[in-house]
């Protein structure tokens, strides 16, 4: 199954962003659980986060990214879906 980095480019406020920061790290949590989302979080010097992705295709992997709340509730500016070949460490 491939491997996906997705990079976030937040355009929201501190304010909305920590308003849906809750359901959208819930959302994450599941994911998380079913084994999708390998790992998250956000960047520290810019607004914007990077998520590790074991998905089927880049097609199914940016239709889940949809029903992301942080997409719904309109913070993201730019996502960026690049299939990744992690050729070292836990995920190669």
């Amino acid at each position: 199954m491939p491997t996906y980095a997705v990079r976030y480019l937040y355009t929201a406020s501190a304010e909305h962003l920590a308003e849906v920061r809750p359901i959208h790290r819930e959302w994450l949590a599941a994911r998380l659980a079913e084994g999708s989302l390998l790992a998250s979080g956000p960047m520290v010097d810019t607004p914007s986060a990077l998520l590790i992705w074991k998905y089927d295709s880049l097609k199914a992997l940016a239709e889940l990214l949809d029903q992301d709340p942080f997409d719904i509730a309109g913070c993201i500016g730019e996502r960026v879906i690049e299939e990744w070949n992690p050729v070292f460490g836990p995920w190669s």
